[in-house]
């Protein structure tokens, strides 16, 4: 991790927090040490699960950690820019090795499949089939805080997916998607951004019995979904 990188991508978002009008509810519900994993939902804009974690930095001092798609590390440079920023790999492994380390990550399940959902299906999750991370919280014992923030999905209109836009991602994982922001422009729209946080939500001691365990993660997932389902309607109602 590069601390001068870290800073001035730091700059940047405050500048995006400050277009965005960007607010954090329940900063409070977020450990003061000690692992944690942050779940949010996934934007086309993206660049709202930075303001996030830059908002946790400054009132926290803690500085989450980014578990990043893997196609993201398949290039040279993008990968060199990662790993500058603190960002890591999506994979178990990596998980595992900072939640033992007793770092902040965030984590977006629903990855870039979620990200080019069309404006139609805006403020919905795709979680019923991303279970890892439920699995990876349950065996680290890690708490797990719900991060909403549903209105990043107003900052571009993702215009229906045609048949090149599945093809490109379902071979290539890129979310390619055609999409508007600011009038006819790509510029993103200034609409006011806010995170709720939810409480922790603690995983169940696994038992000893491997059906037994896949039974607990199944229904800790479901929990999970309930409670961000709850928690992004909550922020859709919230008039600051």
């Amino acid at each position: 991790m590069n601390q001068e990188k870290v800073n001035t991508a730091a700059s940047f978002l405050d500048l995006l927090a400050v277009y965005h009008r960007h607010e954090v509810i329940g900063i409070e519900n977020l450990p003061t040490k000690g692992r944690c994993l942050i779940a949010s939902n996934h934007s086309l804009a993206t660049y709202d699960i930075g303001l996030l974690s830059n908002y946790i930095l400054k009132n926290t001092g803690r500085l989450p950690r980014a578990l990043m798609d893997r196609w993201f590390f398949k290039f040279d440079f993008i990968r060199q820019v990662m790993d500058e920023l603190g960002a890591v790999e999506g994979n178990q492994e990596s998980a595992k090795k900072l939640l033992e380390n007793e770092e902040l990550l965030t984590v977006a399940p629903g990855g870039m499949r979620e990200s080019i959902r069309s404006m139609n299906e805006r403020y919905q999750i795709l979680w019923d089939q991303r279970i890892g991370f439920v699995r990876l919280a349950t065996e680290t014992q890690t708490p797990i805080v719900l991060a909403a923030c549903p209105k990043a999905d107003d900052i571009f209109d993702v215009l229906p997916t045609n048949k090149l836009s599945l093809w490109v991602y379902k071979k290539f994982k890129l979310p390619l998607a055609p999409f508007r922001g600011l009038g006819p422009t790509p510029i993103p729209r200034p609409v006011k951004l806010v995170h709720f946080l939810s409480e922790p939500l603690i995983p169940p001691k696994l038992s000893g019995d491997k059906k037994e365990q896949s039974r607990q993660i199944s229904k800790f997932h479901k929990k999970v979904i309930k409670r961000m389902h709850s928690l992004i309607g909550e922020a859709i109602a919230y008039r600051s």
